[in-house]
């Protein structure tokens, strides 16, 4: 079973930036569309943003663009996400999400769409 391992989060004052990575605990041939979800305590996850593995193509919540960037790198096989200009509403647990599929599913802002999940690293913005 492959597992997701997040790293990268912490706290920050508004304005600032962190850089979440995520990795796989195995390389597999097969490239997989990837995702960053957030979520707070007692609330649903949070579709941030994915990646099409094959050709990097990204996809960024309305509310992240112009300030979060997802990347990925092939040869590491782990994906990134670049906060920048971070507000305090972006406090909350980031977790890395993986499809099985090489293409982000049609539903990707539904949480069930995704099939493994890492643990989170928490982001937390002071004002």
């Amino acid at each position: 079973q492959v597992q997701l391992a997040e790293s990268g989060g912490g706290l920050v004052q508004a304005g600032g930036s962190l850089r979440l990575s995520c990795t796989a605990s195995t390389r597999t041939p097969s490239p997989y569309a990837m995702a960053w979800f957030r979520q707070n305590s007692g609330k649903a996850p949070q579709f941030v943003a994915d990646i099409t593995w094959n050709d990097g193509v990204s996809n960024l919540v309305d509310s992240v663009k112009g300030r979060f960037l997802i990347s990925r790198d092939e040869a590491r096989g782990a994906v990134y996400l670049q906060m920048n200009m971070l507000k305090p509403d972006d406090t909350a647990r980031y977790v890395c999400a993986r499809a099985n599929t090489p293409y982000p599913p049609h539903a990707r802002t539904w949480s069930s769409a995704w099939d493994i999940w890492g643990q989170g690293t928490q982001v937390t913005v002071s004002s």
